[in-house]
């Protein structure tokens, strides 16, 4: 289930979008992506972390950086 969800992730951010914890739910069923993207970036992946405001709670928001 880890592997299928960091595989379902990466793809996602693969696609140049970015990915905040509430969508990772929504779309994956994944309930702790920083987790997930620990395990990206152990991987060599280089994932970039903004915080933005989402209804006046601040959130991460992931994006793969591009070389």
């Amino acid at each position: 289930m880890i592997e299928s969800q960091n595989q379902e992730i990466l793809k996602h951010l693969s696609k140049g979008l970015t990915l905040t914890p509430y969508q990772a739910l929504q779309f994956f069923g994944c309930l702790r992506l920083s987790a997930r993207i620990r395990n990206l970036k152990d991987k060599v992946h280089k994932i970039h972390t903004t915080m933005i405001s989402v209804n006046c709670k601040r959130v991460a928001c992931y994006k793969l950086h591009r070389k």
